[in-house]
């Protein structure tokens, strides 16, 4: 999908992730084309997945737009949001619409720099989602080429741990004044009143996870609420 009719089309709505790790309950590229469908038709305008396989099965489920990535941990790096070349070959051979990798400072894997990997996607004309955890790194990502930034990783890096619940914020709100680039909310977002919050403070679109498409995390929140 070309780049500004993909920000019509989800400018203020919320995409879903529809994602599940080997050690989860849901995980399996069937299930989770079902969870896309579901999705869809509750009003979703995109969806972003893990992998090749469950992306191949949500693009027969359905027609949304695909945010794609490709989780692999490697040794020596804690950055694992399509962290290689190799994960980005895997997503250019299923086909997404927008690459979605980690951007941050930290140390990537084999040596490879977050220049040469944007650089790589670009190549390729792939829309890139930079996934970030800081003003600075967001800025840094759009630098290089990304075509968006994603709050994914704000308080998922050692150095943005976050005591408070909820989502950042702060984050959304700095991004905002620091650059016109479109900016995706994303982590901790658990109700239709943190989603648009972050609508009005200025986020082009909002990605939901957990809150939708996890169910041991919704169940963990209600029995830690009445435990409370």
């Amino acid at each position: 999908m070309e780049k500004t009719q993909l920000l019509e089309q989800i400018k203020g709505k919320l995409i879903v992730s529809c994602q599940a790790l080997e050690d989860e309950p849901l995980h399996g590229p069937h299930i989770m084309a079902r969870m896309a469908m579901a999705a869809d038709v509750g009003g979703a305008v995109a969806i972003r997945a893990n992998g090749s396989d469950d992306i191949s099965a949500i693009k027969h489920a359905t027609k949304l737009p695909i945010i794609g990535l490709v989780k692999r941990v490697y040794e020596n790096s804690h950055v694992y949001i399509t962290p290689t070349k190799k994960e980005v070959d895997e997503l250019l051979d299923v086909g997404v619409d927008v690459i979605a990798l980690d951007a941050t400072n930290r140390k990537r894997p084999n040596g490879d720099s977050l220049e040469e990997i944007i650089r790589y996607v670009k190549e390729k004309e792939q829309l890139i989602l930079a996934d970030i955890s800081t003003v600075e790194e967001g800025l840094h990502a759009l630098h290089l080429g990304a075509d968006f930034i994603s709050t994914t990783l704000s308080g998922y890096t050692d150095y943005t741990v976050r005591e408070q619940p909820g989502p950042d914020v702060e984050l959304v709100e700095k991004l905002v004044h620091a650059t016109d680039a479109p900016i995706f909310a994303e982590g901790r977002i658990e109700c239709p009143n943190d989603a648009k919050r972050m609508i009005q403070k200025g986020a082009h679109t909002v990605v939901v996870g957990s809150a939708i498409t996890r169910p041991q995390h919704i169940t963990k929140v209600f029995v830690d609420g009445m435990n409370d």
